[in-house]
């Protein structure tokens, strides 16, 4: 069964050339809280790559606005370093500004120039932002209100928080001709293709630490047949051989329970009762009395930290002869190193796939190998709205962009 995903315009379809141009773009990043400095700028790097080609072939004035954080948390800083590294991967002078709607901010969007960028102060700076309501309220907002006058045109290419229903994302596409931007577009084209494929097999390979979403996840792709086999990895993992009525010890039972995930094993049953095609792992990598040790289903002891050996061989043996291979969620503690080994492997096998491959971003994106990535495997930007989409939730960012479509553009 196929998905059907809206038809959204692109930078193709609106005139932008020598346009005065918002662009929400994300790049978020993480950030060690003690020295505020940026400690992987792979989105911002993306986000980059992108920037220079809309400059070079359009020749826009860009005003990219984005977020980093929330407030009281240690990531929350300004973007003052951000716009250092646009300005490294653009090959162009990114100019700062440390406000977003008052009168400096105008100021310099009004003296912007064709060719030339300038970023915006880190936007949850504003309460406004930070509250999710509909498109028509959001359009309402100062935020929107202030920069809409300001520009001709807004992009959104931040598909990673196409999920959320705030001022940057659904009110200025209601106030503005909008499209999607390069960014975002390479996000649904992916997508639209593991979506609507009919190669088989099809293998999900899931892990990570989002169970609940994950569990949302495994219930469309069997409502709508879309996967041949799920590898389970991860807490993932843990909850369907206690579901499957495994022992998995002690001490594992206490992180599902400390996870707040044991009322999560009923649901997990009934989706193995209906037939779900999940593979458990066999074995497991665990600490035991301080030592790392392979052990096995059936005698687990210690606190399992990832997949074991033989796992690895029989999930990487699967992916061989996968068409179509998504992989979310790392399957192990990768923050230790003795235990990064079964996700490094299972990414291994993903390289030397010849399957159209979709590797969701967060921990999982920071493991990938920039030298070995190809054409047929894509690295996502959207952590979680690339879960909801595919559990089947309706994305506010694609539902306000076909709004802004019939009104500004007539489709």
């Amino acid at each position: 069964m196929s998905i059907n995903i809206p038809k959204l315009p692109t930078v193709r379809d609106l005139d932008i050339r020598e346009k005065k141009v918002l662009v929400r773009i994300d790049i978020n990043s993480p950030v060690d809280p003690d020295t505020g400095e940026i400690l992987d700028d792979r989105r911002i790097s993306v986000h980059g790559k992108y920037i220079k080609e809309m400059i070079k072939d359009y020749n826009p004035a860009l005003v990219l606005i984005s977020h980093q954080g929330r407030p009281g948390e240690g990531d929350f800083i300004s973007l003052e370093k951000h716009a250092e590294l646009l300005s490294k991967y653009t090959e162009t002078p990114v100019k700062f500004v440390d406000d977003i709607i008052g009168p400096k901010a105008r100021e310099e969007i009004r003296n912007l120039k064709p060719g030339e960028i300038l970023l915006l102060e880190n936007l949850r700076l504003l309460s406004e932002e930070i509250i999710e309501a509909a498109p028509e309220k959001q359009a309402l907002t100062m935020l929107v209100k202030k920069l809409s006058s300001n520009v001709d045109v807004y992009v959104n290419d931040a598909f990673a928080t196409a999920h959320r229903s705030q001022p940057s994302i659904v009110g200025f596409p209601l106030s503005l001709p909008s499209c999607i931007g390069p960014v975002f577009e390479k996000e649904i084209q992916a997508i639209t293709r593991i979506l609507n494929s009919f190669e088989s097999p099809r293998i999900y390979v899931l892990g990570g630490s989002k169970v609940r979403e994950l569990l949302r996840v495994i219930e469309n792709l069997m409502r709508n047949k879309l996967a041949d086999r799920i590898l389970a990895t991860g807490l993932l993992a843990h909850l369907f051989l206690v579901a499957k009525g495994i022992d998995i010890g002690v001490e594992n039972m206490k992180v599902l329970e400390e996870k707040g995930l044991l009322p999560l094993i009923p649901r997990a049953r009934y989706i193995l009762m209906r037939g779900a095609p999940i593979e458990t792992p066999i074995d497991f990598k665990a600490k035991v009395n301080g030592e790392v040790r392979n052990v096995y289903v059936g005698e687990i002891r210690g606190v399992i930290r990832d997949i074991g050996e033989n796992t690895v061989k029989i999930y990487g043996d699967l992916l061989k002869d996968a068409k179509v291979i998504v992989m979310r969620g790392p399957a192990g503690v990768i923050e230790e190193e003795e235990f990064r080994k079964g996700t490094l492997n299972l990414l291994e096998s993903v390289y030397r796939s010849n399957a159209f491959t979709l590797i969701a971003g967060g921990h999982l994106g920071s493991m990938v190998d920039e030298s070995r990535l190809n054409n047929r495997i894509h690295v996502s930007t959207g952590g979680n709205a690339l879960l909801l989409f595919l559990s089947g939730e309706e994305l506010p960012a694609l539902k306000a962009m076909e709004l802004s479509s019939k009104m500004f553009l007539g489709w």
